[in-house]
């Protein structure tokens, strides 16, 4: 970033700074290679690749694309730069490569067909594991070796993806919904060949289905435990899976919430990723003795977390206050990108409130002065993530306009323990909006939120929410902006990715055909005519989560009958990588309530 552009960035308000401040991805780094890394970075006003060599400090941009690269991992020995080329945000492409020092680019693996991507994995022997899926062939993985052409060694029907190849490259583990809950996966092991060595399965035998996903075949040679994350409790936990001999190791790890894991590259110990009540930290297990010890982070939110082969440990650290860093345990800063620092933002308060179905968390930003104020509700997407104590840019903008912001865990958010996630079925839509209700007499009857200046907002499964929510509780919210929703829930059914497509019929219990009433009771479309409030809709035209037909749908039946709406169309797909086209939607938005609510 030249000194000009700086300049001209520091005059700008601070919630567009936030946007256009330079910042950077945790760096992956090369197994054998540790000091070739690779990161992502808006430094272009695109989120593109960058190759990092941190013997020499060189850095250099990898990708260079319209709508931006995110998608992206180094071989094991640091030759190469994989990433994967879509069609302006569709998702749908093949991987390419480039030498980690420049070069043009080439097909990574010739003879595949585009698809969408479902995993890949890199080994040292020259093997190559990627997972595939597309509407004609279902979940398929391929294998290749030394260069010669993708042999198929699993196809089905159901969603899967490949976790992970052994050390040796003799073990690949693929995650699996084959018994059709795309909730809950369980785990198969087999040669590069195809030939099945063991089943991890979870889904059976139980009173409910539990999950299992790949965390991680041990970094050592002739070591071939894998690191399994599981919910035989209520919540995630690792344990170590051995294929070849069949033992299943639990791990004593009292802390609550749930727990992520990766190795330490000598695999002696385990990096354990604690997220409990929207914070998480990092703590450091010793396999030999189980001793459990934390590792030092400010209080927030640890994105992503990796080890290094020095014992130390990187991380991508916020808060909601506090912009995002790549920070080491060593106490320094990794990457700290050039030019102006995104302004701060008002700190995080937490909100327990009774709900329906328990207690509901609930993270709340205010302006400052004293309410009752105009209010955001921000709902996240997923449906299974959370909203966490972290930096985000959004949000921080209504702040700035004299906003307060609400942000709820509804019942299918993680985080919150098995039961809570597992509890959004068959009532898909309405039972969130059972528990944003809650937060919101709660918003009021606190003084915090002016019952008239409502504002129901999100994106994804937020923006799905957001067209539910105006059309079953149409008294309840002054407007609504919606991003990237889903508003016709068949016909979204039939555009989308074949993995939504899985976690719908997982969700609702079957197909439209098959459940035609779970589906028109969670769609927005069935309720368009109740809508009261003035609407924002924002789509990419190249969505294939939420497929732009069925946005036209609802925004026809608006048109008709002369409801208040706006409609902002943009040539990007679940999103933009592009930091102007997202000041130009949140833009939008403000002007948009702007003009409806003053």
């Amino acid at each position: 970033m030249t000194d000009k552009t700086s300049a001209a960035l520091e005059t700008m308000p601070a919630w567009e700074q936030r946007f256009r401040a330079p910042r950077t991805g945790l760096p992956d780094w090369a197994e054998d290679a540790p000091h070739r890394s690779l990161f992502v970075s808006n430094a272009t006003g695109t989120f593109e690749l960058y190759a990092w060599d941190r013997s020499t400090g060189k850095q250099r941009q990898v990708t260079d694309r319209p709508n931006g690269t995110t998608d992206g991992v180094l071989s094991a020995d640091g030759e190469w730069v994989w990433w994967f080329a879509d069609t302006d945000g569709d998702e749908f492409g093949v991987w390419m490569r480039q030498p980690f020092d420049g070069g043009p680019d080439e097909p990574a693996v010739p003879g595949l067909a585009p698809s969408y991507p479902a995993g890949l994995a890199l080994g040292r022997q020259g093997t190559v594991v990627v997972g595939r899926s597309t509407e004609e062939d279902g979940s398929t993985v391929h294998v290749v070796r030394d260069g010669g052409e993708p042999v198929e060694i699993y196809r089905h029907r159901e969603s899967a993806g490949v976790g992970d190849l052994s050390r040796d490259g003799t073990l690949i583990a693929i995650e699996h919904t084959e018994h059709g809950d795309a909730m809950h996966s369980a785990l198969r092991v087999v040669r590069p060949d195809g030939e099945v060595v063991a089943d991890l399965d979870d889904t059976k035998g139980g009173r409910e289905p539990l999950g299992l996903t790949v965390m991680g075949f041990a970094p050592v040679d002739g070591d071939s435990r894998l690191l399994v994350g599981h919910q035989r409790g209520d919540r995630w936990e690792p344990m170590l899976w051995d294929p070849l001999s069949g033992v299943e190791t639990a791990l004593a790890l009292d802390l609550p919430g749930d727990l992520g894991a990766d190795w330490f590259p000598d695999g002696s110990a385990l990096l354990i990723e604690h997220s409990y009540q929207a914070r998480s930290e990092l703590w450091r297990y010793e396999l030999a003795t189980g001793e459990l010890s934390r590792l030092e982070t400010p209080p927030g939110t640890v994105s992503e977390a990796t080890a290094r082969p020095d014992g130390s440990v990187e991380f991508l650290w916020s808060s909601a206050a506090l912009p995002p860093e790549v920070r080491s345990t060593t106490g320094r800063v990794v990457l700290d990108p050039p030019g102006v620092k995104a302004p701060a933002s008002v700190a995080v308060t937490d909100a327990w409130v009774d709900g329906p179905g328990g207690p509901v968390h609930a993270l709340v930003q205010r302006p400052e002065g004293a309410g009752p104020f105009p209010t955001v509700f921000d709902i996240h997407g997923g449906p299974t993530w959370h909203d966490s104590d972290a930096f985000a840019s959004a949000p921080a903008a209504w702040v700035d306009h004299g906003f307060a912001v609400v942000r709820v865990n509804y019942r299918g958010s993680t985080g919150y323990g098995r039961e809570w996630t597992d509890a959004l079925k068959h009532r898909v839509g309405l039972i969130e909006l059972e528990d944003i209700a809650a937060v919101r007499e709660w918003a009021v009857a606190s003084g915090l939120a002016d019952p008239d200046r409502l504002v129901l907002s999100g994106g994804s499964w937020g923006g799905y929410l957001t067209l539910l929510g105006l059309g079953t509780q149409p008294e309840a919210w002054a407007l609504g902006l919606a991003a990237v929703p889903v508003a016709d829930y068949v016909t979204a059914y039939h555009d989308e990715m074949e993995a939504l497509k899985a976690m719908d019929r997982t969700l609702l219990g079957g197909t439209p055909e098959e459940v035609p009433e779970r589906f028109e009771a969670s769609s927005p479309i069935t309720y368009v005519d109740q809508v009261r409030a003035p609407v924002y809709i924002s789509a990419g035209v190249n969505d294939p989560r939420c497929p732009i037909r069925q946005v036209e749908n609802y925004v026809r039946r608006l048109a008709e009958r002369g409801a208040p709406h706006e409609v902002y169309r943009y040539d990007a797909g679940h999103g933009s990588l592009v930091v102007e086209e997202r000041i130009k939607q949140v833009r939008l938005e403000l002007d948009f309530v702007q003009c409806h609510l003053g």
